[in-house]
């Protein structure tokens, strides 16, 4: 029997009518709707497409939002700049800088710039911090996507084998801080897994793997996840999104259905996910700022 989808397209949609009925809340209570900015360098076809999906959503639950667009040319200095009258803006609580940056500008260097109560990706090294010690400001979007996407289709989390494969800063490092954080008041979506973070240099991955209740495939290789690395049953995460010869797919090879319980989908699992997330992390700076 194929897997059951978990579907991040439908999830999203019920999760962006909830955070658009918080906005409503807001305006009727004459407060600020709230903002988010959205900086691209260069003309990256994807980067390009993700700011207008980021755009159409920040619209759709009724959110301000600007996007500025700088030429491939653009110095450091000039971006800082934007990020400095972007920060001091009462009227933007959240500033999403498109990665990747063009060379001549250090990415680091822009993260840092972004102020912490408005960086809502959850890059900046003191938000970073924070949900590492467990008391969070935000939650990286793509990582609280992926535990939205499980615990609000009903699988449970609390004690169980989860393993990432996948050490990156943006989703592997920071989600497996939250699988394996116990939760509290102030760090609500931490999930008491037990944790392995696995990657492509792991010795034996395929028998690594197959020990996992639930599956995190997140190293950014085409398919590299296969029917024979999962156990009959468990619940695999695609988080990979790759072009192959204009096609995209996953990390996870379309054989994996046939064997695992649970499969999110590329496209349509944890992409609109994620988006929604970063929703969910702007409206929550709009509340931490303006009250």
């Amino acid at each position: 029997m194929p897997a059951q989808k978990l579907d991040g397209k439908a999830l999203a949609a019920t999760m962006r009518g909830e955070i658009a009925t918080q906005v409503q809340a807001r305006a009727a209570a004459g407060k600020r709707a709230p903002g988010l900015a959205a900086v691209l360098v260069g003309e990256d076809p994807a980067s390009q497409q993700y700011v207008k999906n980021k755009h159409k959503a920040c619209q759709d639950v009724g959110f301000a939002t600007a996007a500025h667009r700088l030429p491939a040319t653009t110095s450091q200095a000039e971006l800082l700049a934007l990020v400095a009258q972007l920060n001091a803006d009462p009227a933007v609580h959240g500033i999403l800088v498109q990665l990747p940056l063009p060379k001549q500008i250090d990415g680091e260097a822009v993260i840092r710039a972004v102020a912490p109560a408005k960086d809502v990706d959850c890059f900046h090294p003191e938000n970073v911090g924070l949900l590492a010690a467990g008391h969070p400001r935000f939650y990286p979007c793509t990582p609280h996507g992926v535990i939205q996407l499980l615990t609000r289709n009903g699988v449970s989390l609390a004690g169980k084998s989860v393993v990432v494969v996948g050490r990156s800063n943006i989703v592997g490092k920071p989600l497996a801080l939250m699988l394996m954080q116990k939760p509290t008041a102030a760090n609500p979506a931490a999930a008491d897994a037990t944790v392995t973070v696995a990657h492509t240099r792991t010795s034996d991955l395929a028998a690594v793997c197959r020990g996992a209740d639930v599956l995190v495939a997140a190293a950014g290789v085409p398919e590299f996840l296969t029917a024979d690395m999962v156990r009959p049953g468990a619940v695999v995460i695609d988080v990979g999104t790759n072009n192959v010869n204009g096609r995209w797919c996953g990390d996870v090879h379309p054989g994996v259905w046939d064997v695992a319980g649970w499969v999110s989908p590329v496209p349509g699992g944890v992409g609109p996910m994620t988006i929604t997330m970063l929703l969910h992390n702007t409206l929550a700076a709009a509340q931490q700022i303006d009250g």
